[in-house]
């Protein structure tokens, strides 16, 4: 009922971190879910099962190694994977920096896949750093942190 009231009734736009979860919303009829965890090889079929079921699933990406699987794994025609590049832009936790050389290089590698198999959506980042601060202007800075250099990582 939640995620219907956040959508406004569209049961799209949706982020989930467990597979479990984007099942569970593809059964009540959710049809564009982000899963924001970085595909793994022990995920690839059952995201690519929800890839070619749904109209939109999305899937990031913070690796030429996960990006060579979804080029091992091709959907069905008239399907292909929808991709964030994963940015670490603080928390440490996964996703590639913005500031490392082969970031610009896998995000340009994504984007030359288009529209075959791969097609680069956009860049995504979590504010995990935000779990340790102490208040609303500590959560406000990071927040304009990470914006700042997701913006300078789009630029480039």
């Amino acid at each position: 009922e939640g995620a219907v009231l956040a959508t406004g009734g569209a049961r799209r736009g949706i982020a989930v971190s467990t597979l479990a979860e984007a099942r569970f919303f593809a059964a009540a009829g959710f049809d564009d879910i982000l899963y924001a965890y970085p595909v793994g090889g022990a995920r690839l079929a059952e995201c690519a099962a929800l890839a070619e079921r749904l109209d939109a699933f999305q899937v990031l990406l913070d690796s030429a190694a996960g990006l060579a699987l979804l080029r091992g794994r091709p959907l069905a025609a008239g399907k292909r994977w929808l991709v964030w590049l994963k940015l670490d832009c603080g928390n440490g936790r996964v996703g590639v920096r913005p500031t490392e050389p082969g970031a610009l290089e896998l995000a340009r590698a994504i984007a030359q896949e288009a529209p075959r198999r791969v097609a680069l959506v956009g860049v995504y980042a979590h504010c995990g750093d935000t779990y340790q601060c102490a208040g609303v202007p500590e959560v406000q800075a990071v927040a304009r942190a990470t914006a700042a250099a997701l913006g300078r990582f789009v630029d480039a």
